[in-house]
């Protein structure tokens, strides 16, 4: 009895046969996790959202909603730049894209750039409010707790134009300039990146664009306000950084009802006072428990004081204490100490050099100021500009030097530096290490649940790293300052659907009750897997099509996937249809 031959061996046979005939033509396409991504895509309605809060010009051969979809899926797969994407299409398969043959053939970088001006021209805060709060429903994200934070994007060039706001579309640009820049570039201009995630996930849930002079302790109340939209009331834990804690932004948030959790700032007065009775060892510690760092390779200690404490606003303080935190405090000083020498021994060459420019009090006080504010150890280490008379004896007369030759005596001034460690500072500060102070108006929450959910704030860094490393973000040139806008607008949902793949992933292991999956090379395990490691995974896979003469329609030939590409299809709810039709 003969086997019946499966489609995909029908195909294989059709092909070897068709290949025989002249003018036959294989055509090769990169799939890749384009169908994985154009599922979460999808579900979450993104492309739909666009459609409505986009302006759509019908003599647009790619409608913008189209185009700006076709740019996220380059940036969560690619990343190429705005010139390149034209290309990086031509590479796949079009129907992954959305787009027909003709579309892909007409895509350039100025029906991408136009794009842009219609993200920028619309109202992005509606279009984020309408996506999420679709995107919660669909995937169950929990808004319980909720974190807030803010990097800066670095760009390239001078931006002249950029210096004061321009109005193209009658809608006012950011004004892109210098700040206190997170990245440690100071000799670049930049844009206030601000960012709302849930615990749940890690999920993105609004972004906002500021001026690069703006400073963060401006933009917690609105952050606020549109998460209580977004949520539907105001009970939720809102967990922010130090530039939370000022008296109008508490005050915003406890007179509505809210709920808030950040870090008391060193310029407080309680925190000046307490860590002086720190320093004359008038705290005592209780153990409160014993965690392990969120990359499973540290076990951490944490003691809390035994007094109760309250803000001058009256607002809940606890003071903890972290074994950690201890040792990376205690690496920071050394490291600091080290640098700060390292600069002052080179100081200290140039002063001693014969061809020194150093030769006023004044410069040189001005270099070592400047070296132990770049070293960041001015505390722990003792200076002294030493001002030394230098004596010369020079000839009065040119010529051979001789018994009776005259000689007159040159006096110049140089300077040196003295400087060493001051070990009764260090001590002092070592008394500090490791102490941190939390500030809440919750009074439900204990101690230990604070503190964890303080330590979640580690995964909005984690999306901010994503932004500068996974996507290249920064530093960034465009020639249009508005495009900017709207092309932040497209890495905040690439950052959505980013983190709605890692969430299905892991909690579909987590259903599974798999500890880990092989996506490693060698089939190392991966515990924790991010969306950027299995896009990776999916990097080689390809489409063929067969098409030419006696060919009615192109023969397509499905790709073969490996078992760990079938297991994630499994995990993530994805139908093997999807890569196989």
């Amino acid at each position: 009895m003969k086997r019946k031959k499966s489609k995909s061996q029908n195909r294989r046979t059709q092909a070897g046969n068709l290949s025989r005939g002249g003018g036959k033509t294989l055509t090769s396409y990169t799939v890749g996790a384009l169908p994985i991504l154009d599922r979460i895509i999808r579900r979450a309605r993104i492309e739909e959202f666009l459609r409505e809060y986009l302006r759509e010009d019908q003599r647009c051969r790619i409608p913008p909603s189209r185009g700006t979809i076709v740019l996220l899926k380059n940036y969560l797969t690619s990343r190429e730049p705005i010139y390149g994407v034209s290309e990086w299409a031509r590479r796949h398969a079009p129907d992954q894209l959305g787009l027909s043959k003709k579309q892909v053939e007409t895509l350039n970088d100025d029906r991408v750039g136009r794009c842009l001006d219609r993200l920028f021209e619309a109202d992005h805060t509606s279009l984020v409010l309408a996506t999420l709060t679709h995107v919660i429903k669909e995937f169950d994200v929990s808004l319980d707790e909720l974190h807030n934070d803010s990097t800066t994007l670095t760009f390239s060039g001078d931006y002249e134009d950029a210096s004061e706001r321009l109005k193209p579309f009658g809608k006012a640009t950011r004004i892109i300039t210098w700040g206190h820049n997170k990245d440690h570039r100071p000799d670049l201009k930049q844009l206030l990146y601000t960012l709302t995630v849930t615990r749940d996930g890690a999920v993105p849930v609004n972004f906002d664009i500021g001026d690069g002079n703006l400073t963060d302790d401006q933009t917690h109340r609105d952050s606020w306000d549109l998460m209580c939209q977004l949520a539907g009331n105001p009970d939720f834990l809102y967990v922010a950084d130090s530039k939370l804690a000022t008296e109008k932004n508490m005050a915003h948030i406890h007179g509505r009802g809210g709920r808030f959790l950040t870090v008391l700032p060193r310029t407080r007065a309680e925190d000046k006072a307490f860590r002086a009775r720190l320093s004359q060892d008038e705290i005592k510690w209780t153990p409160l428990c014993q965690r392990t760092t969120s990359n499973d390779q540290h076990q951490d200690e944490v003691s809390i004081a035994e007094d109760k404490a309250v803000t001058r606003d009256g607002y809940r303080l606890l003071w903890f204490y972290s074994s950690r935190k201890t040792e990376l405090d205690v690496k920071a000083r050394s490291k600091k100490i080290f640098r700060t020498i390292r600069l002052l021994d080179d100081l200290q060459k140039k002063l001693r050099s014969p061809r020194t420019r150093y030769t006023e009090e004044e410069k040189v006080a001005k270099a070592l100021k400047k070296r132990l504010s770049e070293g960041g150890a001015e505390e722990w280490i003792k200076v002294e500009i030493e001002r030394r008379e230098q004596e010369k004896f020079k000839q009065t007369r040119p010529g051979r030097p001789g018994k009776d030759t005259d000689y007159r005596k040159e006096v110049k001034i140089r300077f040196d530096l003295v400087f060493e460690v001051d070990h009764t500072a260090v001590a002092r500060s070592a008394k500090q290490d490791g102490v941190f102070p939390l500030v809440t108006n919750d009074n439900d929450l204990t101690a230990q649940q604070l503190l964890e959910a303080y330590k979640r704030q580690a995964g909005i860094e984690k999306r901010f790293s994503q932004l500068k490393t996974d996507y290249q973000l920064a530093p960034v040139f465009l020639k249009s300052v508005h495009r900017i806008e709207g092309m932040l607008c497209v890495y905040f949902f690439a950052l959505l659907v980013q983190a709605l793949v890692e969430r299905t992933l892991r909690q579909g292991m987590e259903k599974e009750r798999l500890d880990h999956l092989a996506l490693y090379p060698e089939d190392r395990k991966c515990r924790r897997p991010t969306a950027r490691r299995m896009i990776d995974l999916f990097e080689d896979v390809q489409r063929h099509e067969l098409s030419g003469r006696g060919v009615r329609q192109p023969l397509r030939f499905a790709p073969e996937l490996s078992r760990v590409q079938k297991r994630v299809l499994h995990l993530l709810r994805v139908p093997l249809a999807e890569y196989l039709d």
